[in-house]
Formats: C-alpha cells, sequence, structure tokens
C-alpha cells in the first residue's frame, strides 16, 4: 500500500511538486511550476500529462484506458521495459514487458538551477522482476519538466554477468487530426513496416498517415518533428541513447479492436517512439549502465 502522507512528507516541494490518488486511486506524482504543470503514476513510472503554461497537453491519454493493477495504462508515454514487444520466447509474458506493470519507487525529488522540476522513479530487481526476467538490474526513470519535458530510463546491471535488454519510450502526441499532420525529419531512412515484414526506405520528405502504421526507423538518432497546423503548434521530439524511431497509429480497424481505446481514438494520436530493439539491443556488461532520453516540447 503506497503511503501518499508519507511520500509528501519525504519528497514534496512547496508549490511545486505533490503527490496524490488520481484515476481509481493509483498514485501520482504532481508537478506544477512556472514552464508547465505534469502528472506521473508511481504505476509503471508513467507520465500521463505534460502541459506547457498557456498550450494544451503535448500528451494523448485514453479516456478508456484502464487505471488498474495488471493492465497497462494507455497513453502518455508507456515506459517498455525489458523488451519490445511480445517476448521473444514466451507469448505468456507480457507484451512490452513488466516495467509498465509494476509500482516503481520514489527515488528523489529537486529543483535544479533552471527551476526546473526532477523526478526520479526506480525499478530494481526482485523476486517478482525474476518470475519475468531472470537478471539483477536497477532501472531508473527521471523526468525533468521545465519548457521541455526529458524522460530517461537509465538501466544499470547490478548483477555479475552480462545481459541485454529492449526498451523503448512509447510516447502518444495528441494531434487535432491524424489527416491533418505530417512528420518531418524521417526522409531517407530505412524503415522495417512490421505491418508487410518489408523494409524501406522513406523517400517523401514528409511522412503523412492515412492508413494503419507501424514503422521502425533503423540506425537513426533524427529529430522529428510533427507538425499540426490546426492546432498551431509543431511538437519537436528529439532523443539520445535510441537507434531506432517507432512510429505508430492503429487506424480505424486495428483501433476497434483494443479495448482500452475509443473506436474513432486513432484520429487524435500518433505515436513517435525512442526505441532500442531489432538489430539494437542494449548489452550491458556487470556494473554498466545506458540511458535511453526522449525531449519533447513545442518548437519556438
Amino acid at each position: 500500500m503506497i503511503d501518499i502522507d508519507e511520500l509528501d512528507d519525504k519528497f514534496s516541494i512547496e508549490g511545486e511538486v505533490g503527490f496524490a490518488e488520481l484515476e481509481e486511486d493509483l498514485a501520482f506524482v504532481t508537478v506544477s511550476n512556472k514552464y508547465a504543470d505534469a502528472d506521473i503514476c508511481l504505476y509503471g513510472a508513467h507520465i500521463t500529462s505534460f502541459r506547457p503554461q498557456n498550450n494544451m497537453d503535448l500528451l494523448w491519454l485514453s479516456p478508456e484506458s484502464s487505471f488498474e493493477e495488471g493492465k497497462p495504462i494507455r497513453g502518455g508515454i508507456p515506459v517498455c521495459f525489458p523488451w519490445f514487444g511480445p517476448h521473444k520466447t514466451d507469448a505468456d509474458k507480457p507484451q512490452h514487458g513488466f516495467g509498465r506493470l509494476m509500482y516503481w519507487d520514489v527515488l528523489a525529488t529537486s529543483t535544479n538551477p533552471a527551476g526546473e522540476s526532477v523526478v526520479t522513479l526506480q525499478l530494481c530487481s526482485s523476486e517478482e522482476t525474476k518470475a519475468f526476467w531472470p537478471h539483477d538490474f536497477c532501472a531508473e526513470m527521471t523526468f525533468v519538466v521545465g519548457r521541455t519535458l526529458t524522460a530517461t530510463l537509465k538501466v544499470t546491471n547490478t548483477s555479475s554477468e552480462p545481459f541485454d535488454y529492449t526498451c523503448a519510450l512509447h510516447t502518444y502526441y495528441s494531434l487535432s487530426s491524424i489527416e491533418n499532420i505530417k512528420i518531418e525529419g524521417l526522409k531517407g531512412i530505412t524503415y522495417y513496416n512490421q505491418l508487410t515484414g518489408e523494409f524501406d526506405i522513406q523517400e517523401e520528405e514528409n511522412l503523412t498517415i492515412q492508413e494503419a502504421t507501424t514503422r521502425h526507423y533503423l540506425n537513426t538518432e533524427s529529430v522529428v518533428v510533427i507538425d499540426d497546423p490546426l492546432f498551431r503548434r509543431r511538437i519537436k521530439a528529439s532523443k539520445t541513447g535510441s537507434k531506432v524511431t517507432t512510429v505508430w497509429n492503429p487506424w480505424e480497424e486495428t483501433c476497434a479492436q483494443i479495448s482500452d481505446l475509443p473506436d474513432a481514438g486513432y484520429e487524435t494520436f500518433v505515436c513517435v517512439e525512442a526505441t532500442n530493439a531489432f538489430d539494437y539491443p542494449i548489452q550491458l556488461a556487470p556494473g554498466e549502465s545506458h540511458e535511453t532520453t526522449a525531449i519533447i516540447g513545442l518548437e519556438e
């Protein structure tokens, strides 16, 4: 049982960082500073909202999302760890790993010299994690809430043997309409089309989405911009420590089959994800760490 009062006593920052039970009584870190507001759920180390001051939320959250243990939250930035997609050898293990299905501990909160709020959550190996994955590790999710949002997954190998893992920061961006937007920054990059099983190179200057799309752009650290003229904003998505950029929208037929998405939900979001998977897993020797970071904000 999470004690909100105890978390408040240890980690709150007056007028800036607090704790509350939101969304079916799940525990959240709430952040409000001169730059932005944000809500971060301790279940899954999952940020569900990032609202720059005087702007709409950059993140999309499904109105039909489950907020209960055993089910992932749909929207925001799910943390896919320690595998991306289905487990390679055991289909019964959870899609996208167990990181988004467990409570993370609050490690620290602070205000940096720029006045940004910093929140760090931690998940370390335990009997519960070893039921899914045999390795000793410590994972940290650090959120820096300022004019931009920086989300960093740091994984450390605390075992005596090397291991590898895959991961993603599976960001859902809020849109006026999927048919109105264009995605810049991916021209000339080879991608794996998961829906056809084929590889191709994007020749178009900008990606427009007019059908179900699951593309994994390979060996790229390019900055991506989501241009949304109806909302009069351009969302800039940059990253470090990630070699794959995943773009996903389920479109109408698949969306209707996903229980925690409204039938028309596909119209108002797109996922652009900082991923490490396929030919780009992360390999860690004992004591080594790796950081995967997504930085999102409005292009000014």
